[in-house]
């Protein structure tokens, strides 16, 4: 098992791809601290592990809470000894164009999707470097990576956090933690209940994704998962600083996306 007895925490993994990549980790090996926002989804993630014979622990966790992260970690290092990994998955979306969002949400945005995951960083560099390495996994989004038309609160904090990723993984190479951004695209999660709301339903949404995406489809969680795996493993270890593009190929389509 490549993740025999490691330590990792998983946040926003009660559903979708941090489900996905909560049970990736545990079913190669880990022990896996799985938490969400909802206490509930992180216990049924937990529960889909212990079925399946994986080793899991559920915590509710709001990232925006800046003490509450600092708290988690400082408390999964006291019991288990050492965290070795770190998925920071958790992020929210706000569209619109300049002049359709408020600053309280631009900063909303910038909270979740930014400052959460420097919090989370900055809390377990030190871990990290005082028993020999680790592995920190941000995720961002194939929007980090080109324009996204009304989308600036989202394409702005995105490619924020793969520039931050890089210069973290920068100044912590020396101390053997490897650092990486996962930029995922269209995958099939409750993410995009937004969109199938404002499009009009599903069959519209698949529509959009066909059209934008050249292999024609969503991705699925467990398509992204093992990019995951990839990416906190061993087989990964001379990789730090990359963002690494799930998307199906949308971000080779135009450089201009057209989400709605």
């Amino acid at each position: 098992m490549m993740l025999k007895e490691r330590i990792a925490i998983v946040t926003a993994a009660g559903s979708g791809i941090g489900r996905a990549a909560a049970q990736i980790m545990s079913a190669n090996g880990a022990h896996v601290v799985v938490t969400d926002l909802s206490p509930a989804g992180a216990a049924e993630t937990v529960e889909e592990i212990r079925r399946q014979g994986g080793k899991a622990e559920a915590l509710g966790l709001n990232v925006a809470d800046g003490d509450a992260v600092n708290k988690l970690l400082s408390d999964v290092r006291q019991r288990h000894g050492r965290i070795d990994i770190l998925h920071n998955h958790a992020g929210i979306q706000v569209a619109g164009e300049l002049e359709q969002i408020t600053t309280e949400q631009f900063d909303r945005s910038w909270a979740i999707n930014v400052r959460a995951q420097f919090e989370a960083c900055r809390a377990v560099a030190p871990i990290m470097r005082e028993q020999g390495g680790g592995v920190i996994l941000n995720t961002a989004s194939n929007a980090g990576v080109f324009l996204d038309k009304g989308m600036l609160a989202y394409i702005t904090t995105k490619s924020a956090v793969i520039t931050m990723t890089k210069q973290i993984a920068l100044d912590y190479a020396r101390h053997n933690i490897r650092v990486n951004a996962l930029c995922p695209g269209w995958i099939d999660t409750p993410f995009n209940a937004p969109y199938t709301q404002q499009l009009g339903g599903r069959p519209a949404l698949e529509n959009v994704v066909a059209n934008m995406v050249p292999m024609g489809r969503f991705g699925r969680p467990e398509e992204v998962a093992e990019a995951v795996l990839f990416l906190v493993s061993d087989r990964s270890s001379f990789i730090t600083g990359h963002a690494l593009v799930v998307d199906g190929g949308e971000c080779l389509a135009g450089g201009v996306n057209s989400t709605p």
